[in-house]
């Protein structure tokens, strides 16, 4: 997972409140960190994107949203 699919997975799942979750949510299985902290200390997104999931309890229609088919550009 890219940064970019993180942030839009993010989107998709927690609309105008992405930004909030990843710099407020403490994950434990993230060494007490946020998503926001993790990132920026080198964690891989998915690795951050999956403790969010499970933190959230996302359903499965938002916790695979990065790897949904997209239009190819021409």
């Amino acid at each position: 997972m890219k940064h970019s699919e993180f942030w839009a997975a993010m989107e998709a799942a927690f609309g105008d409140r992405a930004t909030s979750v990843a710099a407020d949510l403490v994950l434990g299985t993230l060494d007490h960190r946020t998503g926001e902290q993790a990132l920026a200390e080198g964690e891989p997104p998915r690795r951050v994107w999956e403790a969010i999931c499970e933190a959230q309890q996302l359903p499965d229609e938002l916790r695979w949203h990065h790897r949904r088919e997209r239009p190819r550009r021409r």
